[in-house]
């Protein structure tokens, strides 16, 4: 037990675990609505068009770094989803296009110019010992905002994510609630830059709601369980970095890692199908949206 609350006795460690936990659970939860959209490459590509602005604006204001790759990642989302719904080019090539391009941005200022705010490799990796007060606010507004939006817009995102095309008929602005996504999911990753980083944010994406995917086909438990799922990743991920001496990202995305291997093990095959959206026969298994939401 003296191990166990080690290492609670600092400030640091405690904002931390605070930080870790939130940033788990607000990506399982937003990541429900990547994986059953099939958008699970979004979340690595607005990871890297974050960058970008997180570069670029180390040029002009340092300390305005946030608001700048936030607006950058807000833009790269929005004309992802209007490139792939104008125009033949379809969303993971306006992805690979748009959001590589941003990165390769970032890297050729840091390389040019160097950097006077937070270091080029914490912007990769996260940094969470080094979190600001200002920067928990931050995160915790962004949960505030996501719930916000997922509560009021509830029908019409389960609408438009599980049949877009008869939303759309039947009056639901699908090109406005897309839109709303990508923002919600811009900031949920820039909010937890500092916690996991740049190239293993989408992983937090992803591996909550495909785990959560494993274990039911109702979308309620899986809302709920994805998010639990990544809180748990979080605080586990952030104990274990302490004693192993690692980075607090890499530790979180691994115990999710780990947990992807146990459930899988304990499903077997059809936990995996499941993930993928096919049943035993290889037909289509949807998840079920409750009733009274469609």
């Amino acid at each position: 037990m003296d191990t166990i609350f080690e290492p609670l006795q600092f400030a640091f460690f405690q904002k931390g675990l605070l930080v870790a936990t939130l940033s788990g659970a607000l990506l399982g939860f937003v990541g429900v609505f990547i994986v059953l959209r099939g958008m699970s490459y979004i979340g690595h590509g607005l990871s890297h068009a974050v960058f970008g602005g997180f570069a670029a604006f180390q040029l002009f204001a340092a300390q305005l770094y946030i608001i700048g790759a936030g607006l950058w990642g807000i833009a790269s989302a929005l004309a992802i989803t209007q490139v792939a719904r104008r125009s033949r080019v379809g969303a993971d090539a306006a992805i690979g296009v748009i959001t590589t391009a941003s990165f390769a941005l970032g890297v050729a200022l840091f390389a040019k110019f160097g950097t006077s705010g937070p270091a080029f490799d914490n912007a990769l990796f996260g940094s969470i010992l080094g979190i600001t007060p200002m920067q928990i606010y931050g995160l915790l507004a962004v949960c505030a905002i996501t719930g916000a939006f997922v509560f009021l817009r509830y029908r019409a995102l389960l609408f438009s994510t599980f049949d877009p095309d008869v939303a759309d008929v039947s009056g639901v602005n699908v090109g406005r609630i897309e839109a709303g996504l990508m923002i919600v999911l811009s900031l949920a990753i820039l909010a937890t830059l500092t916690v996991i980083g740049v190239t293993l944010v989408a992983a937090m994406l992803v591996i909550p709601a495909v785990v959560a995917r494993m274990l039911t086909d109702s979308f309620g438990r899986m809302l709920w369980l994805s998010t639990v799922i990544g809180a748990m990743c979080g605080l586990m991920g952030m104990y274990l970095s302490y004693f192993a001496g690692v980075p607090s990202g890499t530790m979180i995305v691994l115990v999710g890692a780990a947990v992807f291997v146990v459930v899988l093990a304990i499903t077997g095959g059809k936990g995996l199908r499941r993930s993928a959206g096919l049943d035993d026969h290889g037909a289509s298994e949807p998840v079920r949206a409750p009733a009274s939401a469609l």
